[in-house]
């Protein structure tokens, strides 16, 4: 996401103290970068023990310092947590015997394991309870600041494809500064990831090793959600991974949906919402795109290939609908909706046969429910007599069996907007994707 960099940059390098643990180091290894750093910087003492030790030499440090303002940088710092090392309560000691009554430290800490962050550093019930002034979330690029960037970068791509890098890539800055302008997108697609040698052939992996300590059980989770457009209860995960339903799966869920790979959401139905009634989806784009595609890659120019194939269109209408989840706001602004309380959500029948489901309900405070149908095009959609009749199939059941008192309104989310026809006179509401880079 550029973590690393924004601070870099906002300081402009001018650190008291920096270091960076390093993905998948040992014990020894993270002690000797610590230390390395240390000395960098100017302390001429023995290697530490321990992290006490080490906390310790860095407060040596701040004191000789002659910095009006003493800015201390952990990046990567759920590297350091080795088990049974105590960093977590040595670097709790460090902050409030030393750092804390100081009006001149501040100390900045970084890491690309979210899930770890948030449990050791924001919700710390030891030493560090309370004791962040301020947290810095990182979210991928809108299709908006992607379009700005490619700019900026001299890419000067129409919306749709950009749209379409977009939904391979999402809005990550590391992905999207690899792009050749030399090369289409779908050139640059196969360059990057269909390639042996490409630079994000083996990211998945890599992506994952980089967010969880034990990646395996994670990955296990994705593989089964990737299978599932709608989601899947968290039951039906359990059963599918043969995970047991405990609170270790509470937990992974839980970090999943901290690193924004997956999203929690309630199906409405009549009756008390609970837990266990809640449904898992996968929504990082590039983790989807690996899914779908890895294991039918056969050639570097794979993409290139396939492109206007059935296999292709496919893909694109699930994406597209993935990138719509990320772009909430821009929908609501669309619909008029920036001022109006909402909540959102996806939907199945229960009852139905064939099984209704809703990709996106938009739920509004004035009494009115969005039944939104997300379609991808290379130019205006038509509407058919069998998508009428989904649609009239899916407000009816939705009608039937939810608990909501509002009353249920198509909205066409297309890529060029509607062509006119007889099932088209009726929509009072669409969104084009246009609207989704405002």
């Amino acid at each position: 996401m550029g973590k690393t960099f924004l601070i870099k940059q906002y300081f402009e390098g001018k650190f008291t103290f920096e270091t960076s643990g390093i993905i998948d180091g040992s014990k020894e290894l993270q002690f000797y970068t610590f230390f390395n750093s240390l000395q960098k910087y100017g302390f001429e003492g023995n290697p530490p023990k321990n992290w006490l030790e080490a906390f310790d030499d860095l407060a040596q440090l701040i004191e000789k310092s002659t910095q009006k303002r003493k800015v201390i940088f952990l990046d990567e710092i759920p590297c350091f947590d080795i088990p049974k090392t105590n960093f977590v309560k040595a670097l709790g000691y460090f902050w409030n015997s030393f750092a804390a009554d100081r009006r001149d430290v501040l100390l900045i800490v970084c890491g690309s394991a979210t899930s770890w962050i948030v449990g050791n550093i924001i919700d710390n019930h030891g030493g560090l309870h309370n004791r962040t002034t301020g947290n810095i979330y990182l979210q991928q690029f809108s299709l908006a600041e992607t379009e700005k960037f490619l700019k900026f970068k001299h890419i000067q791509w129409p919306r749709k494809m950009i749209a379409e890098a977009y939904m391979v890539f999402g809005g990550i800055p590391y992905y999207l500064n690899l792009f050749d302008k030399q090369k289409t997108l779908a050139a640059n697609i196969d360059n990057l990831y269909f390639s042996p040698s490409g630079e994000l052939h083996r990211e998945y992996r890599q992506l994952y090793n980089s967010l969880f300590r034990n990646p395996e059980p994670y990955m296990k989770i994705i593989e089964i959600l990737a299978k599932s457009k709608s989601g899947l209860s968290r039951a039906d995960i359990a059963t599918a991974t043969k995970l047991p339903q405990n609170g270790k799966l509470t937990k992974m869920l839980e970090d999943l949906e901290h690193s924004n790979l997956i999203r929690c959401f309630y199906g409405k139905s009549r009756g008390k919402v609970k837990k266990r009634d809640a449904y898992y989806q996968l929504i990082d784009l590039f983790t989807l795109f690996h899914l779908t595609f890895s294991q039918k890659a056969h050639n570097k120019t794979f993409w290139q290939d396939r492109q206007k194939t059935s296999v292709l269109n496919t893909w694109n209408g699930l994406a597209y609908e993935r990138v719509c989840l990320w772009h909430i706001d821009q929908i609501r602004n669309a619909l008029g909706l920036s001022r109006v309380a909402v909540e959102y959500y996806s939907w199945r029948s229960r009852t139905s046969v064939p099984n209704a489901q809703i990709d996106l309900i938009i739920e509004r405070a004035d009494k009115i429910v969005n039944i939104c149908e997300i379609k991808f095009a290379d130019g205006p959609y038509t509407i058919t007599k069998e998508d009428d009749m989904a649609m009239r199939n899916r407000i009816e059941s939705f009608r039937a069996e939810s608990d909501t008192n509002c009353d249920p309104i198509p909205v066409w989310i297309t890529t060029f907007g509607l062509k006119e026809n007889p099932y088209s006179a009726d929509v009072q509401y669409e969104v084009k994707m246009e609207d989704l880079f405002e």
